[in-house]
């Protein structure tokens, strides 16, 4: 069941703040694995091998070659660079985990706008600002940790200058095109409304308690309000949904979580 690698991804993203130097960089490799299998198996789980195929290849490809790009050109993000051997193998320049995370990250913000709507107009940009909302803890987090940095002349956010603006407007761009082919490739296999509950409360804990572990673990407050309202364009309309009862995540038939 998918429930399994998201405890343990839970779990070992507890121990990020207990941890430092090389164990840190092995539990930021953990987190990145745990969370695209914790997506893979759902969708594999739910909508079959062959989509959940799809949506890595889908996903990790765009990202690797966005990453790849960004490197090498600075387009999207800006101008930044990866710390060498502190997460694996490379190619060119980019650790090849990173095409993961946005595998772990990218689903659960997928599901979750689909949820408040399907049609692709309105979930396909839904779930580029929910990708930008997640980077607003991710991109502080790893600086301060120094896994990447970054090099553009370009301004920051208030407190958080040594990020640029580009980087935003490159993650909603990156997060259009993966929603896009997302969208069409949700035509290839039907949605048997399986259980919900392991995507959402994936989405939950990395809205809530990466907000909690920013304020009190981490020593980023800024980060901590800047994710916690950006993800929240995506989590209070999840949230009054469940309240009112107008979005569900019980199965309609006998799906798995």
């Amino acid at each position: 069941m998918a429930i399994t690698p998201a405890v343990l991804l839970v779990l070992v993203q507890i121990s990020y703040p207990l941890v430092h130097g090389i164990a840190r960089d092995r539990v930021t490799v953990a987190v990145v694995l745990l969370s695209a299998g914790t997506a893979l198996v759902h969708a594999g789980l739910t909508r079959g091998v062959r989509w959940a195929a799809g949506l890595l290849v889908i996903v990790s490809g765009a990202g690797l070659l966005a990453e790849i790009a960004g490197i090498a050109t600075g387009i999207p993000f800006g101008c930044y660079e990866y710390a060498s051997g502190r997460l694996g193998p490379e190619v060119a320049g980019v650790p090849l985990v990173v095409p993961l995370a946005w595998t772990g990250g990218v689903y659960p913000v997928w599901v979750v706008a689909g949820l408040l709507n399907p049609a692709g107009r309105v979930r396909i940009p839904l779930t580029a600002l929910g990708a930008v909302g997640w980077d607003l803890f991710l991109d502080p987090q790893m600086v301060a940790d120094g896994q990447w940095t970054w090099c553009s002349d370009f301004p920051g956010l208030p407190g958080l200058g040594a990020i640029p603006f580009t980087n935003y407007l490159g993650w909603f761009a990156v997060g259009l095109v993966m929603a896009g082919l997302l969208q069409r490739w949700d035509r290839t296999a039907p949605d048997s409304r399986a259980a919900l509950v392991v995507p959402v409360a994936v989405f939950g804990w990395t809205w809530l308690g990466s907000a909690l572990a920013h304020a009190v673990f981490l020593g980023l407050p800024v980060s901590a309000g800047y994710g916690l309202a950006g993800m929240a364009v995506l989590g209070i309309p999840l949230v009054r949904g469940l309240l009112a009862r107008r979005i569900t995540l019980r199965p309609l038939d006998h799906g798995t979580m």
